[in-house]
């Protein structure tokens, strides 16, 4: 995300790397459309297939790490803590084992399509319930689809996960274009916007003619631009990191003004957890939001990317550390890795942060959506929306909840809570 002008925007494979599979048993559940002379629309069955010696080159290169010195501070104020990573390093080196998650991939209905001239991949499982409501949803970053797999099988198959036939949902998961699996474009011009209009496409490919959407990070600014342009077939959104603070708030926050009088307790805990991330945690999305070419170091070192990737918000850095000092959490040490290492093998360290500079829209502003819309806030979020900002956001707000635990990879910390949010968000629009 990026902020207003950068504090006002947030506001305001490689072939060598890995290998792509085509499967040879027919998509029976899965429509292949035919091409045409100005688009070729064919979806393509894929598969994940990483060479051994990527993996082997990974590990050489974390073992090589030329590591700098201690912080000096006992906190994490000066950023990601060399304990942490020391730990992580010596897990990722030793113990931690890809295959596991390609076996997960590779396990699930896998597909790329080309859109606007971009080969876009993605996941699609169909429920076997009839009339299951499709959703696509979209990762963030520093996510990837390995956000959303511990929630495909329970919204597919509610009834094997405490819920009933009519819970089911038709899941898409796709990559963003320039992260993992999918392509990585070659020229500007891949906004949120255009991605929601590629979604819409991709939705309209797999013959949907009425769904929803769902998204946090960047998946919330595309499923908010996918309303915003409101494509018929699109009949509501869901999201769990909405774009909502008021003008006043935002200008306040912009130049380091007090709060506005009048807050309730909920807006001036958001303004607060608004304050010090503008603060203390946008150091990432100021530089890829204007120099993402730099970060040369975080394609070339598993660990400089690994350390980047973990400084997006202290909750989530808080909770992964506290994973590496072997305690319990909603995610676990091959959670974490999982997704740094899908960075590390598709090389989209710096195509995925182009994302930022793309973007010029002001990321927490309401965009003047009317479309029906459902907001689930999770405490350790960047904010926690109050009702009174969603409200005034989202004229047609179908559901609104506060939850107890979880923060900002909802569905990958709290999938459990994550589904009953979905099926409660959508349920009287089925």
């Amino acid at each position: 995300m990026s902020l207003v002008t950068t504090s006002a925007m947030l506001l305001a494979t490689s072939a060598a790397v890995f290998a792509v599979s085509v499967i040879p048993t027919p998509l029976a559940a899965q429509p292949a459309l035919a091409g045409t002379a100005a688009e070729d629309t064919t979806i393509r069955p894929f598969r994940v297939d990483i060479p051994d010696e990527a993996l082997a080159d990974l590990r050489r290169r974390i073992a090589a790490t030329k590591w700098p010195k201690r912080e000096t501070v006992t906190d994490a104020s000066q950023g990601v803590q060399f304990a942490t990573m020391q730990k992580l390093a010596r897990y990722w080196a030793t113990d931690y084992d890809w295959r596991k998650v390609e076996a997960r991939l590779n396990a699930l209905p896998q597909f790329t399509t080309n859109i606007d001239g971009l080969d876009i991949h993605f996941i699609h499982v169909r429920s076997l319930h009839p009339d299951a409501l499709p959703v696509i949803i979209t990762h963030g970053w520093p996510g990837s689809i390995i956000e959303q797999l511990k929630v495909i099988d329970p919204l597919t198959n509610p009834t094997a996960h405490g819920g009933s036939a009519s819970d089911a949902f038709d899941v898409v998961i796709p990559s963003l274009p320039g992260h993992g699996f999918s392509g990585q474009p070659t020229a500007p011009g891949w906004d949120p916007q255009h991605i929601a209009r590629a979604w819409v496409a991709l939705m309209k490919r797999l013959r949907y003619t009425r769904f929803v959407a769902q998204g946090g990070d960047w998946g919330d600014a595309v499923s908010e631009q996918m309303a915003v342009q409101a494509p018929p077939e699109l009949i509501a959104i869901h999201t769990n990191m909405p774009a909502t603070v008021p003008d006043e708030i935002a200008k306040a926050l912009q130049f380091g003004d007090p709060a506005p009088s009048g807050l309730s307790a909920d807006e001036r805990h958001a303004y607060d957890q608004l304050d010090y991330f503008y603060k203390h945690g946008l150091a990432y999305a100021q530089e890829m939001s204007n120099r993402p070419q730099t970060l040369y170091g975080i394609e070339d070192s598993p660990i400089g990317l690994a350390a980047w990737m973990l400084d997006h918000d202290i909750r989530s850095y808080e909770l992964i550390a506290r994973v590496f000092d072997g305690q319990p959490e909603g995610l676990t040490r091959d959670d974490i890795l999982d997704n740094v290492t899908l960075y590390w093998l598709t090389n989209t360290a710096v195509s995925s942060a182009r994302l930022y500079w793309e973007n010029k829209l002001a990321f927490f502003a309401p965009k003047n959506i009317t479309i029906p819309v459902a907001v689930s806030v999770f405490p350790d979020e960047i904010y926690a929306a109050p009702r009174s900002w969603a409200e005034k956001a989202f004229p047609r707000l179908v559901h609104y909840n506060r939850l107890e635990k979880g923060g900002h990879f909802a569905a990958w910390e709290q999938p459990e809570t994550f589904v009953r949010e979905l099926r409660g968000a959508f349920k009287s629009l089925r």
